[in-house]
């Protein structure tokens, strides 16, 4: 998919990029698949809000993707690659041999006729899903799941993807693009590919209006505040926050402040990377 340049007609639209729906099939979304979907506007149950800048929007129906891909052995038909307002991935529409319809996380190259399935027995490629103790070393996956059975959790995003490395003592070492290792059970789950939409970077926002669209409202510098709204408002004109580190409204560490739980479960499955510096050091 190539990306689209607006005409530079009005300033908002000076440098503006978008998406060339050309290459997806137009058609309505899939009846059957469909949710309605309540807006939150960044409230938490007591009603509060729990997540500044949310609200307005346009309307959009949820779209259900089968992110556990449980349906082993049949092969499906790929119907149609459709477009998501709810994530930043495009979607396939599958049709199994039996009749039943899926949505599922769109892998790039992934096109409609295209014959996937998922299976423990099933051959390395683009779409189709397979235990990582069944991948071969260096292959690029995706939708990966981190326990069986769960569902796919890792590289779900537009464009992204991770690394096959190799099978040790019943785990699976996989790279993510972060460069972290993970350690994941070998009989959990993967797509073969990269996550379509790989162009989701390159697009260029261009005005404020088009956030709103997105349900995104304006977000406010500290530093404009006054001290009684925010640690970093005051002074004169443009004036640094004059604190030796960034702070939260609240007052909280905003930079380098760890949020992970020390005794999270995951974190038994993360190996460090070590640099060659390290090695020779050790």
């Amino acid at each position: 998919m190539a990306v689209k340049i607006y005409k530079p007609t009005t300033p908002g639209q000076r440098g503006m990029t978008g998406y060339d729906f050309s290459t997806l099939d137009k058609k309505a979304p899939e009846k059957s698949l469909l949710e309605k979907k309540t807006r939150k506007v960044g409230r938490g149950s007591a009603g509060k809000i729990t997540t500044r800048h949310r609200g307005g929007g346009a309307k959009k129906r949820f779209r259900i993707i089968d992110f556990k891909m449980n349906k082993l052995d049949i092969e499906a038909r790929v119907q149609a690659i459709e477009y998501d307002p709810n994530r930043t991935s495009f979607i396939a529409l599958i049709a199994f041999v039996d009749g039943e319809k899926r949505y599922v996380v769109a892998s790039e190259g992934l096109k409609r006729d295209d014959k996937i399935i998922f299976s423990v027995n099933a051959p390395v490629k683009i779409g189709n899903r397979l235990p990582l103790n069944k991948i071969p070393s260096g292959t690029i996956i995706n939708n990966i799941e981190m326990f069986p059975g769960k569902g796919s959790q890792l590289a779900r995003s537009a464009g992204s993807s991770a690394k096959m490395m190799a099978i040790e003592s019943g785990y699976a070492h996989i790279s993510l693009s972060s460069g972290q290792i993970k350690i994941i059970p070998e009989n959990a789950f993967a797509t073969i590919g990269q996550v379509s939409n790989v162009i989701h970077n390159r697009i260029v926002i261009g005005k404020a209006g088009r956030k709103r669209w997105m349900g995104r409202r304006p977000h406010v510098r500290g530093s404009a505040m006054n001290p009684v709204d925010h640690p970093h408002g005051g002074g004169e004109g443009c004036q640094p926050i004059g604190l030796k580190h960034p702070k939260t409204p609240w007052g909280k560490p905003a930079l380098g402040y760890k949020t992970r739980r020390k005794n999270k479960v995951l974190n038994k499955y993360k190996k460090k990377i070590v640099t060659a510096k390290e090695e020779v050091k050790s």
